[in-house]
């Protein structure tokens, strides 16, 4: 293989380093090599790879015999992933999409995603992967591994009291979440102004006995005023609430007028567990509303 530095620098002889793509390239080989073994990728593996540049990810992930989808926003680092990897091109092994990882479609077969993703996208790409993991067109996503911040890592995870908020709460709805390794910037070119981790998610398949997607609406209403008691961010009505099924403006006033009783309303949405938003959330559910 040819290794870390010489993709770098075959791409850097293209392209300058451009800060706004978030283009901080992990050089450490160990490292790189670190993420197959958290994958536990095999040949028999299609592994989604999100913002490739210069394809140090993805000449270990090839190496494995698994098929590669990467996904890669920067049309000269496109340029350079077809010169580097034309072979595994040609025999199909790896392709290619040129464009916006937020926006194109995704292959129906993946069932790993592994990459080191530009840092600004990291919330909406976690979205991404929950909405292709709830999609019932695509087939069974395994497993996830990133390198992320560590900021956004801990707060994922919910490492710290002080990092319980929506992210966390709402992934936690799908996916059992890991800080598998701290990473410090010396061993990325630039070097980042931050440390960070590689982190994995595995869905866990839990059943929950009311609509998660309106789980996720009432926590993201609650923790846009965390400072604020139940029964005064709640007294809204969540901005996409038609968009889950059976309900309305009408009938989520009604429920919440019924619950201005109930001792949860007087806590504030860091108090709660997950459970705690699941039992609100169903107890919100089984109100009989009053058309």
């Amino acid at each position: 293989m040819r290794g870390a530095r010489w993709l770098i620098d075959s791409l850097r002889d293209k392209l300058p380093f451009d800060k706004s793509l978030g283009q901080h390239f992990l050089v450490n080989d160990d490292l790189i090599s670190r993420a197959i073994e958290l994958g536990d990728v095999t040949s028999e593996d299609h592994v989604l790879e999100i913002g490739p540049g210069p394809g140090v990810l993805t000449e270990v992930l090839l190496a494995t015999g698994c098929q590669v989808t990467a996904i890669e926003i920067d049309s000269v680092a496109v340029t350079h992933l077809n010169e580097a990897f034309g072979p595994e091109q040609q025999n199909e092994q790896f392709t290619l999409i040129e464009g916006d990882a937020l926006k194109v479609k995704w292959p129906d077969s993946i069932t790993k995603v592994v990459a080191n993703i530009p840092y600004q996208i990291s919330s909406p790409l976690v979205d991404e992967l929950t909405r292709y993991l709830r999609n019932p067109r695509t087939s069974v996503l395994e497993k996830v591994v990133l390198l992320v911040q560590e900021e956004f890592a801990e707060r994922l995870v919910m490492e710290y009291e002080s990092d319980v908020g929506s992210l966390g709460m709402t992934v936690a709805l799908d996916w059992e979440s890991e800080i598998e390794e701290k990473i410090a910037p010396h061993n990325f070119s630039p070097m980042p102004k931050v440390n960070s981790c590689y982190i994995s998610m595995e869905p866990h398949d839990e059943e929950w006995p009311c609509d998660a997607r309106l789980v996720r609406q009432m926590v993201h209403l609650a923790f846009d005023q965390r400072r604020k008691k139940l029964r005064s961010t709640l007294k809204n009505v969540p901005r996409r609430l038609g968009r889950v099924k059976g309900w309305h403006a009408g009938r989520w006033k009604q429920a919440f007028a019924a619950h201005l009783e109930d001792e949860r309303m007087d806590l504030r949405p860091d108090e709660l567990e997950l459970d705690d938003w699941i039992e609100l959330c169903t107890s919100f559910s089984d109100f009989e509303f009053e058309s």
